[in-house]
Parts: C-alpha cells; structure tokens; sequence
C-alpha cells in the first residue's frame, strides 16, 4: 500500500509540475514581498509592533499566554479552516484567483513575521524566528502547497472538461477529496509543533539571549 501511495504521488507532482514550480515562486514572492513590507512601516506602527512583541517576550517568560490543548485546537481549526477554504475555492472553478491569492498571502505572513523580528532584533531575532516560526511552517508550508497546487489543477481539470473533453467526474472529485486527509494529518502534525514544541524552543531562546 505504501508503495501504491509513493507511486501517486511521484504521477501528481509529474502531472502538477509546472503548477508547483508556479506555486512555489508565488510562495517565495510572497515571502520576498512580506518581508520588504517592513520598510513601509512608519516609526509609530514600527514602535507599537516593538512595544507589542516585548511584551509577549515578556509574558512568554513570565508565564505561557494559554494551555498548549488551547493553542493547538487553536491553531489546527484555524489551518483546517483555510485548507477548507482552498478545497471549496478548487471545486468551485471560480475560485481560482482567490486561491492564488491565500497562497500568496500565506508567504506575505511568513516573510514579514521573520522580516520583523529581524529588524528589529538582528541576530537574535534571526534565531528566534528560526525557533518560533520555521518548525511548523516546514511541515505547513508544503501542505499549502499541495492543497494550492491539487485545488488549481482541480479547477484547470473542471475548466478543461466543460470547454474540451467531458471525463467521469466523481472519480476525480474522490481524488481531490482523498488528499485532504493527507493534508489534515500534516496539519495536526504542525499543530502539535506548534502548540508543544515552538513556545518551549522560543522561551529557551529568549532566556539564553536575554
């Protein structure tokens, strides 16, 4: 069954390649985009944001801002909810656009996130960005990214059916449905990360570098 399982998924990424490659170059330009956002932040906006991150530092140390249950139910139907959001987006055809937007944006929140803490902090906050927003978006970020890339096919597929050539439509829905499993898994595994491990490798950072 694994090998079956590897086997599909070595045909999705050869069938989507162009479409991964288009994805990706979004995600990066989003990040790239993000990050360069900080630049146009005037002294006031820049102030508040540094007043508001010193004191979640603050209470990091102190004491944690909620239960880790709370922060990963949290974060896990706030995931679910935008993968959701993508898959509904793909069965509608006409979501298209939208969904290259979320993507778009999910990189503008990653890039500016880091982007700040390192302008603000330099090094350290380098380091803390390291600990407290790559663990999870290593494992996030490709399940944006196969959910973007299965949702645009999926509609490209729809699109081409109506206009060209009618195929069977309940086997590719099953398809296109089957991989939000997968997805979900992969978003309770970047839940759990967040939720249990980040907040313990952030507030190490914070104590070593403070």
């Amino acid at each position: 069954m694994m090998q079956e399982f590897k086997r599909l998924i070595r045909l999705h990424i050869r069938d989507n390649i162009s479409i991964y490659t288009f994805t990706m170059v979004l995600i990066f330009i989003g990040i790239f985009f993000g990050a360069i956002i900080i630049n146009s932040l005037g002294i006031d906006q820049k102030s508040d944001l540094n007043l508001y991150l010193n004191r979640f530092f603050g209470q990091v140390l102190s004491e944690p801002l909620t239960s880790s249950s709370d922060l990963f139910y949290q974060s896990f139907t706030h995931y679910l909810k935008y993968i959701g959001l993508i898959w509904i987006l793909g069965v509608s055809v006409i979501g298209l656009p939208i969904i290259l937007i979320l993507i778009f944006l999910k990189g503008i929140v990653i890039g500016f996130t880091v982007g700040f803490l390192v302008s603000q902090m330099g090094f350290k906050g380098f380091l803390l960005s390291l600990v407290s927003v790559l663990p999870q978006n290593f494992i996030l970020v490709p399940a944006f990214l196969i959910i973007g890339v299965a949702a645009i096919s999926f509609s490209l597929r729809m699109i081409r059916m109506q206009l060209v050539k009618p195929e069977p439509f309940m086997p590719i829905l099953t398809r296109y449905t089957v991989l939000i499993i997968v997805i979900i898994f992969m978003l309770i595994i970047s839940s759990t990360i967040e939720a249990y491990i980040s907040p313990f490798l952030m507030k190490t950072m914070i104590s070593i570098t403070s």
